[in-house]
């Protein structure tokens, strides 16, 4: 390079940016809850919500099916009386999701949202690509056996979460 002109970041490095992945922004978690039914888990994951959205962060929920996709909506609408959460199921791709909180039933754009917490048995193929990710699991094993392939295709891309087993308190 010539002048003072700074030399370009070396590709997966942290200056790098987006394609770089700069670890100290990227958080990855696993919650797994004591309870052992979608009530508790869905509460958990609004509560991600209100905490994340409090904070700024543009949310979304990924679900599986029209139904999981009310039950949040329901909840979040009455989370707590004295505040509101902007948010609003998204069913396609086609017709994204303006509102702060998104409940989506398709896979988000990594660009689109700055916290993805996942209530889906399928694990987006650019998980590696979010800002913020959780993973909520509630304590069945079915969904304890959904949460573990998470874990290993996490760490198939490079990616230590952090686990809160609340079955252990």
């Amino acid at each position: 390079m010539q002048g003072n002109q700074p030399n370009p970041p070396e590709p997966g490095s942290p200056a790098a940016g987006p394609s770089g992945q700069d670890d100290r922004n990227q958080r990855y978690w696993f919650h797994i809850l004591a309870q052992n039914t979608h009530a508790a888990r869905n509460l958990h994951a609004a509560k991600l919500v209100d905490k994340a959205w409090q904070q700024g962060d543009r949310v979304c929920v990924l679900c599986d099916t029209e139904e999981q996709a009310l039950e949040l909506d329901d909840l979040l609408w009455n989370f707590t009386p004295e505040a509101f959460i902007p948010h609003s199921i998204a069913k396609a791709a086609t017709t994204p999701c303006s509102d702060p909180v998104g409940i989506l039933l398709y896979p988000p754009a990594a660009v689109d949202w700055d916290t993805v917490i996942v209530l889906s048995s399928a694990l987006p193929e650019d998980a590696d690509q979010y800002r913020r990710l959780a993973l909520v699991a509630h304590n069945d094993p079915a969904v304890l056996n959904q949460a573990r392939g998470h874990y290993k295709q996490l760490r198939s891309l490079g990616i230590e979460a952090r686990v809160h087993d609340m079955r252990k308190r």
